[in-house]
């Protein structure tokens, strides 16, 4: 299988030269994605609605690749404050319970100050 790219049409991936998702073989790797909601252009100030919306932003791309929540296998989540990851376990939970991927939490200082969290995935493909 070729290699196949996934873009939000996010301007931030043209220039530094990223995808928000990569097909590669039988996996789905879902660039680090943030609480940024694309149709309003906004982000929120609660750590929990953004990450509601990073889940959405992954569910897109995951989708366009054809690979579905429970296929992710892998889960890396990077939060500036430690104190803000915690308050986001139902939200992970919802997402990922079903599917319960090997994963691993960062502390790191995030691009932007208002983003709360960032969380990369990696998938199956549904047919591989």
């Amino acid at each position: 299988m070729s290699r196949k790219f996934i873009s939000s049409g996010s301007q931030f991936e043209e220039q530094i030269g990223y995808s928000r998702a990569v097909i590669d073989g039988d996996y789905v790797f879902v660039s680090g994605t943030t609480g940024f909601n694309y149709e309003t252009m906004s982000i929120s100030d609660k750590v929990i609605e953004q990450a509601e919306q990073c889940f959405k932003n992954i569910e897109k791309a995951r989708h366009e690749a054809g690979s579905s929540v429970n296929d992710i296998v892998r889960v890396n989540y990077i939060f500036p404050k430690k104190s803000d990851f915690e308050p986001c376990w139902p939200i992970f939970k919802k997402y990922l319970g079903t599917a319960k991927p090997a994963a691993t939490m960062f502390i790191a200082q995030l691009y932007d100050d208002k983003m709360k969290l960032e969380i990369e995935v990696t998938a199956r493909l549904k047919n591989a």
